[in-house]
């Protein structure tokens, strides 16, 4: 994704409502019933103070934390950003469902998929009527070969179907292979109020903004259309149960006065830079972004922020864990919640010290890494496996 990481990194190798809306962050510590989990008082009340725990349970106050979020839904075990993975990771416990990396279509529908780049996660190549689609385009200024969404219209894209990403590292998963087509984002929507109703409680979920700069310059702005649907089925609001999230700052700034829902800024690895500044000359790195003056700007427009898990403790030569930075320090003391990305189970995407063995499909010590993490004070987690997450805030919560 050129200077712009992803989600996936962690493989081997305006203020005026902005004060307010940070004003609702935080929960208490709450386990899968709902419970507080096995804190003292003392920390029962010094999680209280912070989360602002017993104001009346609205939007984000209703999170527990640790949060654990399922990345891409459950695609530990599904393949990723399909109703399967999204379903497994709500019948697994996650408190939020990332469904939806949001792309759009040629006729201008927005679809979940994890890049516009589509022969990875899809059976397109299997497609003889799309073979004339493939193209190379440069994408965040890197030269990327594929087949993209925003030259398919949606009705082409439904004759698709999901296939895993990673089949080396997650072979159990290519049984799923072509089960599920590729959702929309309004079905998504539909899909949340379904589960919240048959479930009895509020599902909530955690939508990212794809790559804005590039689809803008196509002419398929990707704000206003989530702001369009989220207005549409009444989920624009300052308690909506929906984070949404991008890499790009300015991105989140147009949301920000588009929307009132809860809002986070992704932060890759220190030395990049956010592909709208480069387009727009803005010489900052994240280096810069996550110093207390850059926070402190952030904080002016959104509610968190979701960096790669390296800001939060970096990594030495040999891949082995080191000394936490400030970060988690420095983003509450301006009221904003951290989420890092990503926790995976296996092997290779494990910090050195918890991995076990070579096998590139094999699972590590990642409780382990979990309680490493945890213990940092970051507020949420993203996992492709959202149960081992739940377990790992349990002994954690309860010490």
């Amino acid at each position: 994704m050129g200077t712009q990481e992803s989600h996936d990194t962690q493989e081997p190798n305006g203020q005026a409502n902005g004060t307010g809306r940070r004003a609702l962050l935080g929960a208490a510590v709450f386990g899968a019933t709902g419970t507080v989990l096995g804190l003292s008082g003392t920390a029962r009340a010094a999680d209280a103070a912070r989360h602002g725990a017993g104001q009346g349970g609205k939007g984000l106050k209703s999170l527990p934390v640790p949060t654990i979020i399922g990345h891409r839904g459950a695609s530990g075990y599904r393949p990723e950003h399909t109703f399967g993975a999204y379903q497994l990771a709500l019948d697994l416990g996650a408190d939020i469902v990332e469904a939806g990396d949001l792309v759009p279509t040629k006729d201008g529908h927005l679809v979940c998929r994890h890049e516009p780049e589509i022969g990875g996660t899809t059976d397109v190549a299997n497609h003889p009527e799309f073979a004339g689609r493939r193209t190379t385009k440069v994408l965040d200024g890197v030269s990327t070969t594929g087949w993209f969404t925003e030259d398919f219209t949606l009705a082409e894209l439904k004759t698709l179907r999901a296939t895993e990403r990673i089949p080396a590292n997650r072979p159990h998963n290519t049984l799923y292979n072509g089960r599920w087509e590729i959702p929309t984002f309004e079905e998504v929507l539909k899909w949340q109020d379904e589960q919240t109703r048959k479930r009895g409680k509020q599902v909530w979920i955690y939508p990212e903004l794809k790559h804005p700069t590039y689809f803008r310059k196509l002419g398929l702005g990707l704000e206003e259309r989530v702001a369009k649907l989220l207005r549409r089925h009444g989920k624009d609001g300052k308690n909506a149960p929906v984070i949404l999230q991008s890499f790009e700052p300015t991105s989140i700034q147009r949301l920000n006065k588009l929307v009132d829902t809860p809002l986070v800024v992704l932060l890759s690895g220190p030395t990049t830079r956010p592909w709208d500044f480069v387009e727009t000359g803005d010489p900052r790195t994240v280096a810069d972004l996550v110093t207390r003056k850059g926070l402190r700007e952030i904080a002016g427009y959104a509610q968190g922020i979701g960096p790669t898990l390296d800001l939060v403790i970096p990594k030495d030569a040999n891949g082995n864990l080191t000394t936490p930075t400030t970060l988690v320090k420095d983003a509450h003391a301006v009221g904003l919640v951290l989420h890092p990305w990503t926790l995976r189970n296996e092997n290779p995407f494990l910090p050195a010290n918890f991995r076990k063995g070579t096998d590139a499909d094999a699972y590590g010590d990642v409780f382990g890494a979990y309680r490493a993490y945890f213990a940092t004070g970051i507020d949420g987690v993203f996992t492709d496996h959202p149960d081992t997450g739940l377990l790992a805030r349990e002994d954690f919560v309860n010490g």
